[in-house]
Formats: C-alpha cells, structure tokens, sequence
C-alpha cells in the first residue's frame, strides 16, 4: 500500500513536472543527504530570525523544493532516531527499536537487500562517506555502514562502521575505538570491553587518521581513506544552558571541524574518485540540544548545519548532476517562537514558561533576556522567546527539501521513506526493483 501511494505522489510530481517545464526525465548522479536532526520549522524559523531576520533567506530556505515530511513508522505515530535512519537507509517503514535490517522480522530495503543503499552503492563501485557532529555510531549515519539488535551496542557498531569499507568516516567517539584503560588523543579512556583497537585497525585497512580541525585541513590532496575522529565522544557538550555555565564548558569542542567543514573535505576526497558518490551528513547537535531544551544549543547546532547545506549547495551548482536532499526524522523538543506584544519590556527576563505551562527560553536559559532578531525588511530588529512543547522527539513539524537533480521529483507529502527512493533514483538511474515501479 504505501509503495502504491509513493507511486501516485510520483506520478502526480511528473506531471506537475512537465507542465511546469522542469525536466521530467531522472539525472543519474551523485547524492548529498543531510540531516540536521530534530529539526522542526520552528527551528528553521528560529535561525532565520536571528542570523538573516524575519524577512531574510538561509542557505536551507534556497533549496529548489519542498514537503512536509511524515516520520511515522510501522505500527507508531512518531519514530526514533535509529527507526528514522533505517527507513531513509532502507526505504521502508520500520519497528521503533531498529538499527538496521536485524530485528525480530529482518529487515529487506525497498531494493530487495539485506543491505543499506550505501552499501548497496560501494557493492556498486560508487565512493562513499558519513560525517556526523556526534559519535560515529550515531544512528543517523552508523545504521547507512551498521545494523544491530541494540543501538547501545557500541563495540559491534563501531567495529562494523570501521571495517564497512567507507572512504570517509568522520565524526567524534574516539572512546568507542579504544580497550578499556587504553587514553585516546581526547584525553578520554577507551570502553570497549573487547579489547580491540579500532584505531589501530583502521590504519591496517589504509585510513589515515586526524584529530582535529588542523588536521583535517592539511590532509594531503591525495588522500584515499579518512578516519576523523574530532571528539571523546560528541563534538559538543548537550547539557542545558545552565549546566553548562556551571561547568564552564563551551557548547562545541573548539579543536574540532565544523560540520560545514567536515562536509567540505568529504566532498572533496569523494568527487576525486568518481563521478558519483553518496554521502550521508548529519547535525546531531540540533537534536540532543532540543532534547535538553537548550535554545541555544539548538540553534547553534542548526546554524551549523545551515552552512554545510550551503556547502554542498555550491558542490551541485558547480557538479549539475548531484541531488541535495535534507531532512530531519523528528521535531526534537517542538521547539515555537514566542512574539512578545508591545506591552513586553524586551529589557526584562522572558517568563519561565508560557500561559500553558510550557517551558520558555531566552539568550542564555531559563527567565533570561529574550533572543532578539537581525533587521527585518523595514529595519526593525524584534525580541522573541523560544517555548518548547517537551523533551522528547516529536512528528508534525518536519520539512523535507531537495536541490539540484532530480529535486522535482520531491512530492508535497513526503513519507521517510521517500528519502530512500530519491537516493536510490540519483545514484543507479532507476528505481528500486523491489519498489514496483
């Protein structure tokens, strides 16, 4: 049934296609996804506001197209992060508690494999790569390179992300890599109850190994296989506002890239080695952020994400045949923008919450001053609170977007699943041969 709705949207985006005079016919080419986790509109509002004002246009708001994306997954109303990764890598609904294609019904993608699209890609021949501002098994890129019974098995995720065969692998969880005792470049002792030493492994499959920002930019122009890890464990501290003043710790780690520049390295090592490739991005700080109800945080995170969409907008205005895609599978927090009326002293602390009892953030937290945005269109510059719905992640608020080729083919009403089938069509030229089309 849903493989039939996919096809109607489908049928229904072509023929608007055509009349529109956009190109109907699909681009075979490369594929950037990105995922700024638990990113909701408000959110994109939020950032809208104070880096560009109300009036203004980020790097996410010039993508081509756009539709509400429907996270919901089989049997449930909303989703998890590791069910989320699993329909965009598999192009299928699953249960909540998956990682992959093991469960108790294993998982097959929408291509008939017992495999994620990426690694059906490398099986391809085609270069691919992960980036990801939290720890490498982070489920938003580790379930494209993993699968597992439990998203908390890290020893067995991260040994399969580092022998998947990936030409890029960047992100933090330098712990996860090391034996237990065994202290890291971070300053942090290693878990792994196994013994191994991933890192030592990676050199023996051919990575080359960097620590930080410096690092990755004096990577010399031939590197072949990248192992970055940026980080003890996230390359940021989620924890609230007021936590994290009390410890005095910065919202990102400073020595690490950002994600804008992780993108950018990717991209460069992954175009050298043919002309098509798949890279998977994600800001996970956007939605550990919200979780902790860190407006801040969130949208920092977010900004963060901005600019490496912005990266990989100006790689597909340069390389035509690449399809840029983002998504988040979540709402994380329901984070709204709370305008203040002419009878509120922008001066003052925001209330702690709402009328309704919702929690209320301003600059720097709970009962502080209020966000104020850039100039909007007549020059003016307008305080505003951020209200959160809760701590958890939500559906509802969600929007997929699409750029570059074969961005027409993104519907108005986007299933998770979708985001598979768009990957699928860019990289191989055809649909799935399991999705009936």
């Amino acid at each position: 049934m849903i493989r039939v709705l996919f096809l109607g949207l489908f049928l229904l985006s072509s023929c608007n296609a055509q009349q529109s005079g956009v190109p109907s016919s699909p681009v075979t080419g490369s594929v950037i996804f990105i995922h700024p986790d638990g990113s909701g509109s408000g959110m994109w509002t939020a950032l809208r506001m104070l880096d560009r004002g109300p009036d203004g246009m980020t790097e996410w708001d010039r993508l081509d197209r756009m539709g509400l994306y429907r996270g919901h997954q089989r049997f449930a109303a909303s989703t998890s992060s590791h069910a989320g990764a699993t329909a965009h890598a598999y192009g299928v609904k699953v249960p909540l508690d998956t990682y992959g294609n093991v469960h108790a019904n294993p998982v097959r993608s929408a291509s008939n494999k017992d495999y994620s699209i990426m690694v059906e890609a490398m099986k391809a021949g085609l270069p691919i790569g992960v980036v990801n501002s939290g720890h490498l098994c982070e489920p938003g890129t580790g379930v494209f390179l993993a699968s597992s019974f439990s998203r908390y098995s890290y020893d067995s995720i991260s040994t399969k992300i580092i022998e998947s065969g990936a030409d890029v692998l960047f992100g933090g969880g330098e712990v996860m890599l090391l034996p237990e005792g065994v202290i890291g470049r971070h300053g942090k002792p290693g878990n792994r109850k196994d013994g191994r030493n991933l890192i030592e492994r990676a050199k023996e499959l051919g990575y080359e190994i960097v620590y930080t920002r410096e690092e990755l930019k004096a990577l010399p122009d031939d590197a072949q296989r990248v192992l970055g890890v940026f980080a003890a464990w996230n390359t940021f501290n989620d924890m609230t506002e007021e936590k994290l003043a009390e410890r005095g710790l910065p919202l990102y780690t400073p020595s690490a890239p950002t994600l804008a520049e992780m993108t950018e390295v990717a991209l460069r090592i992954l175009s050298r080695k043919g002309e098509r490739f798949l890279l998977v991005v994600e800001e996970e700080g956007s939605d550990n952020f919200a979780n902790d109800n860190n407006a801040k945080g969130s949208i920092e995170a977010l900004r963060r994400a901005d600019a490496a969409i912005g990266v990989a907008r100006g790689f597909v205005e340069r390389h035509p045949r690449t399809l840029l895609l983002t998504g988040a599978d979540s709402d994380a927090g329901g984070m709204s923008i709370w305008g203040m009326d002419d009878e509120t002293d922008p001066s003052l602390p925001l209330p702690a919450s709402s009328k309704s009892g919702g929690a209320m953030d301003g600059i720097e937290g709970t009962a502080t001053l209020p966000f104020v945005s850039a100039p909007d269109a007549a020059g003016r510059r307008l305080p505003f609170g951020i209200a959160w719905a809760g701590e958890d992640d939500m559906q509802g608020h969600v929007i997929a977007r699409a750029h570059g080729a074969n961005a027409q083919f993104l519907t108005n009403n986007v299933q998770n699943t979708d985001m598979y089938h768009l990957m699928y069509l860019t990289l191989f030229g055809r649909w799935p041969e399991g999705s009936g089309k």
